[in-house]
């Protein structure tokens, strides 16, 4: 079966644009300033590879992602990491592979984020870092207008705008060292670590 985002990927670029200049790059930028170099890197959810120009050096960076057509635009922008079609929530991975993990909006579309966070503890060594950048459901007012945009966006992308991806990760056994919200909220840029 082919993964949800295979008929976006031509696409996925041109769309993310405005939002990349408007701050998203930037933003991409600060999450993987998190990471430190020399770490061994798994990226989860790669797709068009956007990420790949802020890349740590890294003597094993692998960028994971379901749909293989993603892989496709992905692949002239990977530098030195490696493009591995995977599913986060059943990597081909062995466990402590990993220094460091990271995610940017990609847990808004994983049908099971605990089982993908378990996983993620997995392959991280003991205390291993996971940094994700995501939209998440913002607080106040702004929280149930991004119920109603669930309902919409659920459908048509598989995407959860509503989701409280903090909370799965520390209940799946992540710790928060740092959490910086972003446009009132919505965004979230959080640096988690391991508790095993």
């Amino acid at each position: 079966m082919p993964a949800v985002y295979d008929k976006y990927a031509g696409n996925y670029d041109r769309c993310f644009a405005p939002l990349e200049r408007l701050g998203l790059a930037e933003w991409r930028r600060e999450a993987l300033g998190l990471i430190p170099a020399g770490s061994r890197i798994l990226e989860l959810g790669c797709g068009a590879g956007a990420n790949s120009a802020f890349y740590p050096r890294s003597p094993l960076a692998v960028s994971s992602e379901l749909s293989i057509k993603m892989l496709e635009v992905a692949k002239p922008k990977r530098g030195a990491n490696h493009l591995v079609q995977a599913d986060a929530q059943s990597l081909p991975f062995g466990e402590g592979e990993f220094d460091s993990a990271f995610a940017t909006l990609v847990f808004c579309s994983i049908p099971d984020p605990s089982l993908a966070f378990a996983e993620a503890r997995r392959v991280l060594r003991p205390g291993g870092q996971l940094v994700l950048l995501e939209h998440v459901r913002p607080p106040g007012l702004l929280g149930p207008l991004f119920d109603g945009i669930n309902k919409i966006s659920r459908p048509l992308f598989d995407d959860h705008f509503n989701r409280e991806t903090l909370s799965i990760a520390l209940d799946s056994g992540f710790k928060a060292k740092k959490v910086d919200r972003k446009l009132l909220g919505v965004v979230n840029l959080m640096e988690l670590y391991s508790t095993k």
